[in-house]
């Protein structure tokens, strides 16, 4: 039985009631931006939100068993228009006309009218031929137009500047719904020009049910969503094997760099957190685990590092912390490490 996509939201109470809420008054904003962490429900917000603003049938009355129903203000998830906004594809893209998806390297480059491929960012070329030669149109059928920006920290300065023209004199009937995990990286006159609504982490105990669901085995969900920092796209990582090896393979350089007469174990690791970024926060809930433990087992063998494993714990607790910012990984471990071998 089909559903709105917004009613299979998780643990994000307060995102779903305030768009819920605009959609019930008729005053949903013309650009929002969806902030928070990677894999706990921003997507799914996003498309939720485009498919009731393009559902046929949203605001009409409707027959029950019982008779007249009131109209609803969510989408009815079962409509045409509904069922199109469901992105489908191994690109995530629904095949409705007025959704449109922005994303770095999402379309060929013939297709955005360059050269070459997107490498580095969002490039103006994708901003003018996806948004800005449409945005002065009226939707293709009628109800909405609503664009859908992924990770959109990587447009390019001009793409983000041409974009801005457009958040600033929006067409009638369209709408922004910006993603991302970095707002801090955006530019100050987007950020002003944009209604935020944050995302949190997932609880851990969701993270495992919605990886069950997806064919992860029950005592293995539970075992990474515990490591996943609330992200079930996090989870998903973790639980692939190779990944569970470069998470073991991490824990192990990083006793070895604190351990170290030099410092190049610790630098090499370091540079290499540059890569991993996405991934580095449950790698080192790892190392704060495995810290732990060995704290735990000094402690009942009465041995004298027992304090010192239990407060370099702590520091990789105290640095994920520096995440949730714009702090560069590299620094973070560094900086996590030097304090670990100052004990």
């Amino acid at each position: 039985m089909s559903e709105a996509l917004l009613s299979r939201l998780r643990a994000q109470d307060t995102a779903r009631h305030t768009l819920e809420r605009a959609l019930e008054t008729g005053r949903v904003h013309h650009a929002y931006l969806f902030a928070g962490p990677d894999g706990v429900g921003k997507e799914l917000a996003a498309f939720g939100l485009a498919q009731a603003l393009v559902c046929e049938k949203r605001g009409e009355a409707s027959v029950g068993l019982f008779g007249a129903m009131p109209a609803s203000f969510l989408a009815c998830g079962a409509c045409s228009a509904c069922l199109r906004a469901v992105p489908r594809d191994e690109k995530r893209l629904p095949v409705h006309p007025d959704i449109v998806v922005i994303e770095r390297a999402l379309y060929a480059a013939q297709a955005i009218g360059r050269r070459t491929a997107e490498t580095q960012d969002i490039s103006i070329d994708q901003v003018r031929t996806l948004v800005l030669s449409r945005a002065a149109y009226a939707p293709h059928e009628g109800r909405a137009k609503v664009f859908i920006v992924r990770r959109v920290e990587e447009l390019s300065v001009s793409a983000a500047n041409a974009l801005l023209k457009t958040l600033e004199e929006p067409g009638a009937r369209t709408h922004f719904i910006l993603l991302t995990a970095q707002p801090d990286a955006l530019l100050a006159t987007i950020l002003s020009r944009t209604m935020r609504i944050r995302f949190a982490p997932l609880p851990d105990d969701i993270v495992a049910e919605l990886l069950v669901a997806r064919g992860i085995e029950a005592g293995r969900a539970k075992e990474v969503a515990r490591l996943s920092g609330g992200s079930v796209e996090a989870g998903e990582h973790l639980a692939d094997p190779e990944e569970s090896e470069a998470r073991d393979r991490f824990v192990t350089r990083a006793l070895e760099a604190i351990a170290a007469p030099g410092l190049e174990p610790l630098l090499a690791l370091a540079e290499d957190a540059k890569k991993e970024k996405d991934l580095l926060r449950a790698r080192i809930v790892a190392l704060a685990t495995t810290l732990a433990a060995k704290a735990s087992d000094s402690a009942r063998a009465d041995r004298a590092d027992a304090d010192t494993l239990a407060t370099r714990g702590q520091i990789a607790l105290t640095a994920l912390d520096h995440f949730d910012g714009n702090n560069a990984p590299q620094l973070v471990v560094e900086a996590m490490l030097s304090r670990m071998r100052a004990l």
